[in-house]
């Protein structure tokens, strides 16, 4: 046998170092300077999984549970080690070991190219789309905010498409192993909201394609090609079992639960799931898709991006703003002049969108038009609550919809077909030749765009450009007059900047069109030309000035208070005042009262709402009035917080002496018979000598019980907690523990008993007279079960990966000789 590297072989070789220089080359500060994206919610996320890992490191096992943040939480949506070692090679592998975030985008580009491929688009043009695909302002964006984990989802979408299609098109092995392995690298990232809406498109897709083959009389292969399918599906689905049970399990505690109480469920009468003003307070109008195409047309990003010989920078002057100080407070006034309280324009590119009106206009509607339907779905889903009638009726009646919020993520799904259905026209011209009819769709495609971007350019002026952001400005209406014209400037040269990308791109393909250019530097031109026009605007987000040499090391420098706070070695809970509720800075040190998690157990969210805002700012009235009594602060005192920190300065924390401690027992309990009368008569309770429990659910037999005995901690993991106790009678012992209803088991002197739920959300037991040792341990069988099917499912992938793609490479390498 000898090595035979074919045309196709070296065009393939070229795109994964195109791919791979791109990367470098926008992320040269991580691979020249040794430095890093700052991303605040990977920061906030290192603190809140510092506990688990030091735990790792110190036994070498997964604790499945941390007290880091709110109090305590399962571990399964913040990290867990599970069986997933062949997986996580399989990503490192696809991505070829570049480092972690910015592989992401290398894989991006990777898995549209391949998808391309299946559709049949030649491997130059490939490049073109997915180049498109992967550095759209929306992924980098996922970067800047250290949502990872959705790009990640995204990175790994366009495979399980190209399995689908190949399947579909009769290549069952090839199909089977692209949508097998697709989707385990896919799931392994864990971002469901994607995965929803990538179930979406392949719904639509499998649609269309049945309505296809039912016309050809070809039902039976359609069937037996979606039997392939669904073993595939099983197999990926497989390598994420453990995970995907636990999520499923965790959710139903959680604020996308189904409500504890009676206004929580008023509001939400007909399911489960977030709150509608949450889930849809991020909502695109009617005609911000439009940043696709015009990156500014609603401003760009919420605030600065103004020109310094702007209209704002000569009335800031005029109002006495020295000139060195302009730029500054230019960065301050609001750009964007749309309806969400905070957002970053979604760009598509202007030549991307050229080319999908092209492909649009020019494929049969057999291929065309299920993605029509994908990209008008996903638009309507980003209105959100623009689109009230739509998206309500979605949000109540959808199965699993609304467990999701910030809609404005579904403006995935047409960008993952953009660039498919443009590169699929492109190569519709190709194969052509560029005839006669098709060039009449090129103009017409040119004409349309390039026109749109015209009537942008003439028009700009004729706009409102009011923002509700403008509230605080309105005693400066010169300022904002002046604002109001730099917004329409903004528009105006954007809209002259995706004019002067749709000529650039119209021209290349013209001139290929007319031979003048050759079928290899058109498409090299076209590279080039959708490269500049989408890295240029990603560049607007992602720049140097988000890249710093270890961010974790500077953000997680311990200030004066937690140092106070660290010489206490006691177990203790701290409640930092700063925003606590989205904070997990806090957590790095300390076992945290707040945390920042998009997922919180409902009762401790419900907690939150009811009673610790209030406490907070009963708090804050003690302090300054000079006060150190904290004893009327019951659910504070309840969740055993020794300390109270107000800023990062030694003289900032205060130390608690009322908090009831880690277990106490209690002389009184005061029965409930709601979720709501529960919460009602907890917020202003001494929890000290109370216990209230709801009587509907757990069993108590007495309401008065003696307690002048004895409980204290012996010993703390997060996942197993050793207490003694001695009581001459029976008592009953409240644990400043949270209560989670699967998992956690209780044993006195070895026995089994069970938890109850005390206080809303605290742990209690009905402790026998005597001295006794009383431990909780963490042993969820979602993890030791989940983890064995893993373990078997992801082996069976890599056999699979192994024998179907060693066989492709073998193909395209080796001749018999």
């Amino acid at each position: 046998m000898k090595i035979t590297f074919s045309k196709k072989v070296i065009q393939h070789l070229i795109a994964i170092a195109v791919f791979y220089l791109l990367t470098i080359f926008f992320f040269s500060p991580v691979f020249f300077d040794n430095k890093n994206i700052n991303q605040q919610d990977i920061l906030q996320w290192q603190g809140s999984v510092q506990e688990i890992k030091e735990f790792r490191a110190t036994t070498g096992e997964e604790p499945l549970w941390t007290n880091s943040m709110f109090g305590g939480m399962p571990a399964y949506m913040i990290d867990v080690d599970w069986s997933n070692d062949i997986v996580e090679f399989l990503q490192s592998a696809y991505s070829l070991w570049l480092p972690h975030p910015v592989r992401l985008v290398f894989a991006c580009m990777v898995s549209y190219y391949i998808l391309l491929l299946a559709f049949g688009v030649t491997p130059y043009l490939a490049i073109v789309g997915a180049v498109g695909f992967a550095f759209t302002s929306y992924n980098m964006i996922c970067l800047v905010a250290g949502h990872n984990a959705r790009l990640g989802a995204i990175a790994f979408a366009p495979l399980i498409i190209a399995g689908i299609h190949k399947a579909y098109d009769g290549k069952k092995r090839i199909g089977f192993a692209l949508a097998a392995l697709g989707l385990a690298m896919h799931l392994r990232i864990n971002h469901l909201q994607i995965t929803y809406y990538l179930l979406l498109i392949i719904i639509i897709y499998a649609i269309a394609r049945f309505v296809v083959e039912m016309q050809k009389g070809l039902l039976k292969p359609f069937l037996k090609h979606s039997f392939v399918l669904i073993l595939a599906a099983l197999l990926g689905l497989g390598t994420f079992f453990g995970e995907f049970w636990a999520t499923y399990n965790y959710a139903k505690y959680t604020q996308r639960g189904r409500p504890e109480l009676t206004a929580q469920k008023e509001a939400k009468p007909n399911a489960d799931g977030l709150d509608k003003s949450y889930a849809f307070n991020h909502s695109n109008g009617i005609f911000e898709p439009m940043v696709m195409f015009i990156p500014n047309f609603y401003g760009g990003a919420m605030y600065g991006g103004f020109d310094t010989d702007g209209a704002a920078a000569a009335e800031l002057q005029k109002m006495g703003v020295p000139r060195q100080q302009v730029a500054q407070q230019l960065n301050s006034l609001p750009a964007y002049w749309g309806n969400q309280p905070g957002t970053l324009p979604y760009y598509a590119g202007a030549i991307i969108i050229f080319l999908a009106v092209l492909g649009g206009i020019v494929l049969p509607g057999k291929q065309k038009y299920w993605m029509f339907v994908v990209i008008a779905f996903g638009i309507a889903l980003t209105w959100g609550k623009n689109f009230s009638s739509f998206n309500y009726f979605l949000f109540d009646y959808f199965p699993g919809y609304n467990k999701f919020r910030s809609v404005t993520f579904a403006l995935f799904m047409p960008l993952l077909c953009l660039p498919l259905l443009g590169m699929l026209g492109l190569q519709l011209g190709l194969e052509k030749s560029f005839d006669k009819q098709w060039m009449k769709g090129f103009y017409i495609a040119l004409g349309a765009t390039g026109g749109f971007a015209l009537l942008a350019i003439v028009f700009a002026g004729m706009g409102g450009y009011a923002s509700p952001n403008d509230a605080g400005l309105e005693q400066y209406p010169r300022l904002l007059q002046a604002l109001r014209i730099d917004r329409a400037s903004l528009l105006r040269a954007d809209a002259f900047r995706s004019l002067l990308f749709v000529v650039a791109a119209g021209a290349c393909i013209y001139f290929w069109a007319k031979g003048k250019l050759s079928a290899v530097w058109a498409p090299v031109l076209l590279v080039v030309v959708t490269s500049v026009d989408v890295i240029s605007v990603s560049r607007r987000y992602l720049n140097d000035k988000n890249f710093t040499a270890n961010p974790a090391r500077q953000f997680f420098a311990p200030s004066e208070a937690d140092q106070v706070i660290l010489g206490d070695k006691d177990y203790y809970r701290v409640f930092n005042l700063n925003d606590p509720f989205n904070d997990a800075q806090t957590s790095y040190f300390h076992h945290s009262l707040g945390g920042y998690h998009a997922a919180k157990l409902r009762r401790y969210q419900d907690l939150i709402e009811y009673c610790l805002s209030g406490e907070a700012n009963q708090l804050y009235s003690t302090v300054q009035a000079g006060s150190r009594d904290f004893s009327g602060l019951g659910v504070v005192n309840m969740l055993n917080t020794r300390y109270f920190k107000f800023g990062g300065n030694k003289g900032e924390v205060l130390r608690n002496s009322d908090a009831n401690g880690p277990a106490w027992f209690v002389s009184n309990v005061y029965k409930v018979n709601s979720a709501d009368e529960e919460i009602d008569v907890l917020c202003g309770t001494d929890t000290k000598s109370v216990a209230i429990i709801d009587a509907t659910k757990f069993d108590v037999a007495a309401t008065e019980y003696d307690d002048s005995g004895t409980i204290a901690l012996q010993s703390y993991a997060p996942n197993k907690l050793v207490y003694k106790s001695s009581s001459s009678s029976e008592a009953l012992a409240i644990f400043s523990e949270i209560y989670y209803p699967e998992g956690w088991v209780a044993r006195i002197d070895g026995n089994e008993v069970p938890i109850l739920r005390a206080d809303y959300v605290l742990r209690a037991l009905q402790v026998p007279a005597g001295d006794h040792e009383i431990v909780f341990t963490f042993e969820p069988v979602i993890y030791s079960v989940g983890n064995k099917v893993m373990l078997g499912s992801s082996f069976i992938l890599l056999i699979v990966v192994v024998l179907v793609f060693g066989y492709q490479v073998r193909k395209m390498l080796f001749d018999q000789v």
